[in-house]
């Protein structure tokens, strides 16, 4: 991403939304943003329960974030979509899904967070 100088929070924003939504975003592929599927829901709940409404990278929480944290794919549901021996829903399981803060969503989006590393966090849940 580089060192960006914004002139306030507002321009750090409109920079964010237009940086990475589209080709910007690195799960983007040609389409537009399609609905999870079935079971999405429930395993999004199950999973900040689970993680206590915190993200597991960084600790941040709900409170802290003024939010829920957002509901993280380990191994992303383009996958399970390009494969031809699963659905979308075949990637929404408790063992695949990770709170994370914005920010650790992010990194974790551009592999800067280790898959692995996400999955020793839920090990043990």
């Amino acid at each position: 991403m580089g060192e960006n100088v914004f002139c306030g929070e507002p321009c750090r924003r409109a920079w964010l939304s237009d940086e990475f939504t589209g080709d910007g975003h690195p799960n983007w592929k040609g389409g537009g943003n399609e609905e999870y599927g079935k079971g999405w829901r429930a395993v999004r709940q199950r999973a900040l329960e689970r993680d206590n409404y915190s993200c597991r990278v960084c600790g941040q929480t709900h409170e802290e974030l003024g939010r829920n944290p957002d509901v993280h794919h380990i191994r992303p549901v383009r996958s399970f979509i390009e494969s031809e021996n699963h659905t979308r829903e075949d990637a929404h399981y408790i063992e695949n899904v990770i709170s994370l803060c914005i920010s650790c969503h992010r990194k974790a989006e551009f592999e800067k967070i280790d898959a692995e590393y996400l999955r020793s966090l839920i090990a043990d849940s």
